[in-house]
């Protein structure tokens, strides 16, 4: 038997697989993460740009000897680990190790073709099964299913990010949910499934990656998602707490309830259908009468309404024949009752709410929707997930106020606590001699009514000093809009692309190629965008990213904080702002030639108390409140970049 390699070697041999420059911080948290998965001691890496930390994870993991998952926040992650890091490393490894684990990739249900759907037809909103839609749509489906045929024929995965370009309408008509789903053992597809042979192939993987919300559903809500594992390494760990409380988030609109109760009809006996109809124009009647926002204390009205959705939802599954198990398995009966039972459970959680979850209601273009979410996912996590199992979290961004303390309670470990540690490797990146951090001083504090004269003033001539090559960050899509409208206005030879002129990636793409043109957006901005040299040198960021105080979710965590003796703005609200102005600050620097300037244009991160927390929070960049050093520095970088 080979004797397994030392994590160095290997680590060293994935880097020069990838093309890549080995790091110290690397090499520190690989061995870190090998000492966590061989003692079970919980670790929160932080890990800067440029460090490489896929690797240094990805090596320990390969070499742990029992299997890994390993959950991302973002596609774009778990496309890189899949199809560029993982494979390198594998390759690397076998010429230290000869044999290496497999590894596989597994995703929610309706991630894949189904071949059901694809070869039978999807229910329409009567429950009927229809061939192929009309019109464009049908166009789209006719390309898919073709796909689809051809996925299976090559004995290729079926996967919606390898299909070809098309609507989520689109390709809800040849996939599945797991409550839509036939069952292998009762679908004449099911050797062929490509949700089921992913599911088997990663039986036999010792390496699984997936994402932050399929690890919630497995390792907190307790539905079997995942292979048997004892260790996870959750990247991009920033995101985890809010990645599990959106899934764990409930939504229900009259719509939803009228779409269930007509497939319904069309499936089951009796009028319970027709109750149930009912009941979804009795909860429209209600919420007519509603103000958007969070809901303290359910009105009997409201109450009365949602008992009666759940108790019209449970008569209505009772009058759906029984299954014998001798007939052939009907699938838009399956997905009539899957519709059915999911607005019974969502109306049951409504109903009975407790002090741990908050409900409120929304007021979009056609209808309103009740939402319903856990306030604090912490004691989840610290009993299911960190009581469980061994967990590495990392990300670029874990220490806020200059500790790991304010994100390790977020997630349910407790700051003394023997049973995890923390490491900041740092950044290969020389922040005081690459960046320059400037506060706008001198401007008034933001006001309510969006961007002032002062501010749009500040954005222009920065704009201007800069040749463009500016990312705006904005609080709001109107803030976003109004810069771009007056600095189109003032600086016409500057072309300014806004968040909404096209599809994002679009968007990114056009502002990478054309280094002296300006994009404004909002918050999908401000993480997850790679944009290095030449095209972003400035960074502008109009204020402190607070959650608007009739944030329903936000502000129902503040309110626990403070029912527990706690101080509900620093824990909630600033801690939110502190993790966004990281994130942000951070689109800056993104390989070890980038220059540039953040301008952060709300006094209060100099002025205010806590002011002094959220700095802390930034990369280590050269500070200034003076306007003119701004300026200045920015001239000399438009200087220079315009200089062949």
């Amino acid at each position: 038997m080979s004797k397994t390699p030392d994590v160095r070697a290997v680590l060293h041999a994935a880097v020069e697989a990838v093309g890549g420059e080995e790091r110290p911080g690397q090499i520190e948290m690989a061995e870190a993460v090998q000492h966590s998965l061989a003692s079970g001691e919980h670790l929160l890496v932080q890990a800067g740009t440029g460090t490489g930390k896929s690797l240094g994870y990805l090596v320990p993991s390969l070499l742990h000897g029992r299997r890994v998952v390993v959950a991302t926040a973002t596609l774009n992650l778990q496309h890189q680990l899949v199809e560029r890091d993982i494979p390198a490393l594998k390759d690397a490894a076998r010429k230290t190790m000869g044999e290496v684990p497999h590894h596989a990739v597994v995703k929610g249900r309706s991630n894949y073709a189904c071949l059901h759907r694809v070869r039978e037809g999807a229910p329409d909103d009567q429950g009927t099964l229809v061939d192929v839609p009309e019109g464009s749509l049908g166009a789209e489906v006719v390309e898919l299913r073709e796909w689809a045929e051809e996925q299976a024929s090559a004995g290729h995965s079926g996967d919606k990010d390898s299909a070809p370009s098309h609507t989520d309408r689109a390709w809800r008509q040849v996939s599945v949910n797991h409550r839509e789903c036939l069952g292998a053992s009762r679908c004449a597809h099911a050797q062929e499934c490509f949700a089921e042979l992913a599911r088997e192939d990663a039986q036999d993987a010792q390496l699984i990656v997936t994402n932050h919300a399929l690890l919630a559903i497995d390792a907190i809500d307790g539905v079997p998602m995942l292979p048997e594992y004892g260790a996870v390494i959750v990247d991009e760990a920033h995101e985890l707490a809010a990645r599990v409380t959106q899934a764990s988030t409930d939504e229900l609109d009259s719509a939803m309830i009228e779409r269930a109760a007509r497939r319904a009809r069309a499936q089951a006996d009796g009028q319970s259908a027709d109750d149930l109809s009912d009941a979804s124009d009795a909860l429209n009647d209600v919420m007519v009468r509603m103000d958007e926002g969070r809901i303290d204390a359910v009105e009997e009205s409201l109450q009365e309404v949602l008992e009666l959705i759940r108790d019209s939802a449970r008569a209505t599954l009772s009058d759906f024949p029984k299954e014998d198990g001798k007939s052939e398995p009907d699938a838009a009966r399956q997905q009539a009752r899957g519709m059915v039972d999911d607005i019974r459970k969502i109306a049951d959680r409504m109903a009975s709410k407790g002090e741990t979850e908050v409900l409120w209601m929304s007021a979009g273009q056609r209808d309103k929707r009740l939402h319903i979410a856990p306030i604090d996912v912490s004691a989840s996590l610290r009993e299911k997930l960190f009581g469980e199992k061994t967990v590495v979290l990392t990300s670029a961004t874990l220490k806020l106020g200059g500790g790991f303390d304010p994100v390790a309670q977020s997630l349910g470990l407790k700051p003394g606590d023997d049973d995890w540690s923390s490491l900041d490797v740092g950044s290969p990146f020389d922040y005081q001699q690459q960046g320059m951090l400037y506060v706008a001083k001198d401007l008034p504090l933001p006001g309510r009514d969006g961007l002032e004269e002062a501010q749009l003033a500040e954005i222009t001539a920065l704009v201007e000093a800069a040749g463009g090559r500016t990312l705006g960050l904005f609080s709001s899509r109107r803030a976003a809009e109004r810069a771009a409208e007056v600095v189109r206005e003032r600086l016409p030879d500057i072309d300014i692309w806004c968040q909404g002129d096209a599809q994002l990636p679009e968007l990114a793409r056009r502002f990478a190629e054309t280094p002296s043109t300006c994009l404004f957006g909002t918050l999908s901005l401000w993480q997850g965008v790679d944009l290095p040299g030449d095209t972003c040198q400035l960074v502008i960021i109009d204020r402190i990213p607070f959650p608007r105080p009739d944030d329903p979710l936000m502000s129902a965590r503040q309110r626990l904080v403070e029912k527990r003796g706690g101080n509900g703005f620093m824990n909630v609200a600033a801690h939110h702002a502190a993790l966004l102005l990281a994130q942000g600050t951070g689109r800056l620097i993104r390989r070890a030639t980038d220059k540039g300037v953040v301008a952060i244009l709300d006094p209060r991160i100099v002025t205010a108390r806590y002011g002094s927390f959220l700095a802390a929070s930034l990369p280590d960049m050269w500070r200034t409140t003076d306007r003119e050093i701004a300026l200045g520095a920015l001239r000399r970088l438009d200087e220079a970049a315009a200089t062949p």
